[in-house]
């Protein structure tokens, strides 16, 4: 059995599905990988590191496309490439379902077996899978270094013959994976933090890592049984807002995370809210792909509200690509491995495995 992967569009995605270190891994496993020439050139690895260790150099992607049973990426490939995706072939990367409902639906309709890794169960067993975890770990700690960078004071308390600095004030949207990641980050640099969720059994997660949490009157846990946050209602909204104008007027740099799985990110810092900053303030808005968590946030632009600098790249990690690589390739090869039988040797798409079910676009 044959795995292939190919470029990615480097425009808008510069990390790759497959490292060199997990080559070997799929050779134990019983499998062969094709990869096109110059697959991760741009990350400072060359060919022969994939050579070296078992993998297959091929100059075409339609050949690698047409010759391999599996076909491993980081997102759904081109319109020309989809097109060559034939019966009984498998197709796994972040494919966004949500986004890309008519085009999956068409290959899909070739007896295409599509696997979209963003749709893994939240259970233990899909742990060392976990690709949304991986990359919003690297996400929320890259997101405090690019803001505290353009920040233009210091962030620690600093006591000095001259005077003291006071500490940077940051506030943390969103208490997940990536949000947990830039309070420690944004904490172990000097910050005084703190983060709001609407999920109440954040609140200790925070408070171990040192942030101080913003609790909403008379909240209550609004967590999904897959550890997602839900919608909140329209009254919950009012006084997450009252809470947030008053928290606002004292803060410095702002990282919104908060998103909710196949829908619109929530717009929870809005313009008003903004014009009650203090000029110099820094927004980073992780959810800038999804709509952005700020109502001022522009996709992929970097905009100045009234001193009030917010940026909203779509992809962070495009500036951690060999990291980001790296994690996804290993949450990459142990999905394979599930899904592939060792004795058989052939792949097995075993629906009453949960992980499988789960991630099978339908």
């Amino acid at each position: 059995m044959i795995i292939g992967s190919i470029s990615e569009d480097k425009n808008i995605e510069k990390r790759v599905a497959i490292t060199p270190d997990v080559i070997k891994k799929y050779i134990t496993l019983g499998l062969k990988v094709n990869l096109i020439k110059d697959y991760a050139l741009h990350l400072g690895i060359k060919d022969d590191e994939y050579v070296s260790q078992g993998a297959k150099i091929l100059n075409s992607e339609i050949e690698i496309i047409s010759n391999s049973d599996a076909i491993l990426q980081m997102n759904i490939p081109s319109d020309e490439n989809l097109k060559e995706l034939k019966k009984n072939q498998i197709l796994i990367g972040v494919l966004d379902p949500y986004s890309n409902e008519k085009k999956l639906k068409e290959v899909i309709s070739k007896n295409v077996d599509c696997f979209s890794l963003e749709l893994l169960p939240r259970i233990t067993r899909a742990q060392a899978m976990d690709i949304l975890s991986s990359q919003a770990n690297l996400a929320g700690y890259k997101a405090v270094i690019d803001s505290f960078a353009y920040f233009q004071k210091a962030i620690p308390m600093m006591m000095t013959a001259a005077g003291t600095i006071s500490a940077a004030k940051v506030l943390v949207v969103g208490a997940g994976v990536a949000g947990l990641q830039a309070i420690a980050t944004a904490k172990r640099m000097g910050a005084i933090v703190y983060a709001t969720d609407v999920r109440i059994a954040s609140k200790e997660q925070v408070e171990s890592l040192g942030g101080k949490f913003l609790i909403v009157e008379g909240s209550e846990n609004l967590e999904t049984k897959g550890g997602y946050a839900k919608e909140t209602s329209d009254e919950f909204k009012k006084k997450q807002e009252d809470l947030l104008k008053e928290t606002l007027k004292k803060i410095d740099i702002v990282i919104c995370t908060a998103l909710i799985p196949g829908k619109k990110a929530p717009i929870i810092i809005k313009k008003d809210m903004i014009d009650l900053m203090s000029s110099g303030s820094v927004i980073y808005d992780l959810a800038a792909s999804h709509g952005g968590n700020s109502e001022l946030t522009k996709v992929n632009q970097n905009i100045d509200s009234n001193g009030v600098y917010i940026m909203g790249d779509s992809n962070i990690l495009n500036k951690l690509p060999v990291s980001a690589s790296s994690l996804y390739a290993k949450n990459m090869f142990n999905f394979v491995s599930n899904l592939f039988d060792k004795d058989k040797k052939a792949f097995n798409i075993n629906l009453e495995d949960e992980i499988i079910e789960k991630t099978r676009v339908r």
